[in-house]
């Protein structure tokens, strides 16, 4: 497999709960290097930008006003196959539904409040990674 990079965020449950070490203890487990990372508290505007491919979807402004919530941290990971790792230690979005050992198993409240999110594919994690960091802000 190739070394690549995805995109993370550590949510507003997570970091109200202090486990951004623990989030990312699990990341570095896998194998994963944080190449970037910065917490930050996202705007609505933001938020909105963000998540705009939900935009026509029902729970799109109950995402964008969590976001906003609490600070969030926002990270690139990489390694090989970073993203479909990445997927893998998060676990499925539904808690319930997630593997054990699993970010989402362990630390989410809800569907909601899933503690992390993670890129799906390289064009979104490129397009992820560039809305939060510059080139310069990657150190790897």
């Amino acid at each position: 497999m190739a070394i690549e990079r995805t995109f993370s965020i550590i949510k507003p449950d997570a970091t109200k709960r202090n486990l951004t070490g623990k989030i990312n203890a699990k990341f570095e487990e896998a194998g994963l290097r944080i190449v970037a990372q910065k917490r930050i508290q996202m705007t609505m505007e933001q938020a909105g930008q963000f998540y705009a491919v939900h935009k026509e979807r029902p729970f799109y402004g109950e995402l964008c006003e969590f976001m906003v919530s609490e600070p969030v941290v926002v990270q690139v990971l990489e390694g090989e196959g970073a993203i479909l790792k990445n997927r893998e230690v998060m676990g499925a979005t539904n808690p319930a539904d997630a593997a054990d050992g699993t970010i989402r198993k362990e630390f989410a409240l809800s569907v909601g409040e899933n503690s992390v999110h993670g890129s799906d594919a390289p064009e979104t994690a490129a397009e992820e990674i560039a809305f939060f960091f510059s080139g310069l802000e990657i150190v790897g």
